[in-house]
């Protein structure tokens, strides 16, 4: 065989191969073990009913585990609030928290709904050894699985657009900006709470833009480590929250939260609108009055002017680092204390 032969051959392999890989990612080794420990409800259509409702396309992926081509999916930059449902049986399968951007040409999630929602197959198909999602409730084809995840599971779910449906969250969110010492501590604290949408560790309140941490720490840019908490006001008030806030700092420490001490562990609270400045002053009234405290209240109250998050190794940081000295010695005993004292505002 002549080297052109062979490098025409070759080439060939190559880009046969190159068609294969385009199957929901790189081929790798499945999850150790594939458990579907949790029995679902089944819905179960002719083929011929599965055409009826569902588009070509959709048909070809759920009912044919076809693979839309990357970078093509509507869903694959979508941002927004909401629960990621199976576009077959409407069963939901992720939320908006779970999704992240894997650059890898499909919607990716780094979990799934719990309630056994979604079958792992091992698929030994195009040559490779993969683990295939699928809605346990219809059997329609999502994706796959691979071990390769970034964030702390380390996996990620591989799905196609077409899988899903999207339904976004309507409910009204609002935020308010607290800072009550370093902002690991407060962050960790509002993650456990129901109604709690999102926490984000950042800086406000100083004179400076888009502050950097190491800036922040010498205490000359103004800013305070604060936490920015999304919340949903129908299931978790202002009022509880505040509650929340006085329970996990000291107030009247000025520029001091137990040893971390300068302008930027001040407590403070940033409001967004003037509602939740009058909450913010009656709560601070009604503590006062009630002398709940052996010092004076030394919180600053001012409007919000900009928020800044901090840098991705500050976020989340006590469930990335619960093995850290510092999360064992300061983090902890507040979370303790916030599961103990309000049992009731956890999350399940």
């Amino acid at each position: 065989m002549n080297n052109n032969k062979k490098q025409w051959i070759l080439g060939l392999f190559i880009f046969s191969m190159s068609l294969f890989m385009e199957a929901c990612g790189q081929p790798t080794k499945p999850p150790t073990t594939i458990k579907n420990t949790v029995p679902m409800e089944k819905i179960e259509k002719t083929e011929q009913e599965w055409k009826s409702i569902l588009s070509p396309e959709q048909y070809y992926v759920l009912r044919q585990k076809g693979t839309e081509r990357a970078y093509t999916g509507a869903l694959l930059e979508t941002k927004e609030k909401g629960i990621y449902k199976c576009a077959g049986c409407g069963s939901e399968l992720f939320s908006d928290d779970m999704k992240f951007d894997s650059h890898c040409g499909w919607p990716s999630f780094d979990k799934e709904i719990a309630g056994g929602k979604i079958k792992k197959v091992l698929d030994e198909s195009h040559g490779m050894i993969r683990t295939e999602i699928v809605c346990a409730k219809c059997d329609g084809h999502l994706g796959h699985l691979f071990d390769d995840g970034p964030t702390a599971t380390g996996q990620r779910y591989c799905v196609n657009s077409l899988s899903l449906a999207f339904e976004p969250d309507t409910q009204k969110s609002e935020k308010i900006i607290l800072g009550g010492g370093c902002f690991w501590c407060v962050e960790a604290a509002f993650l456990e709470l129901k109604g709690v949408q999102k926490v984000v560790s950042g800086y406000a309140g100083g004179n400076i833009k888009n502050p950097a941490y190491r800036e922040v720490t010498t205490g000359r840019t103004g800013h305070a480590e604060v936490v920015e908490v999304t919340y949903n006001p129908s299931q978790i008030t202002l009022s509880e929250i505040l509650e929340v806030f006085f329970t996990v700092h000291d107030p009247t420490t000025l520029n001091r939260q137990g040893a971390d001490v300068g302008t930027q562990y001040r407590s403070a609270i940033y409001y967004t609108n003037e509602a939740q400045k009058n909450i913010v002053d009656k709560t601070i009234n009604a503590l006062t009055d009630a002398n709940a405290f052996e010092g004076k209240i030394t919180t600053e109250i001012a409007p919000l002017q900009a928020f800044y998050s901090a840098e991705d190794y500050h976020q989340n940081y006590y469930n990335q680092n619960k093995s850290q000295p510092y999360c064992q010695l300061v983090i902890e005993p507040k979370i303790e204390k916030v599961r103990k004292v309000f049992k009731d505002k956890l999350k399940k």
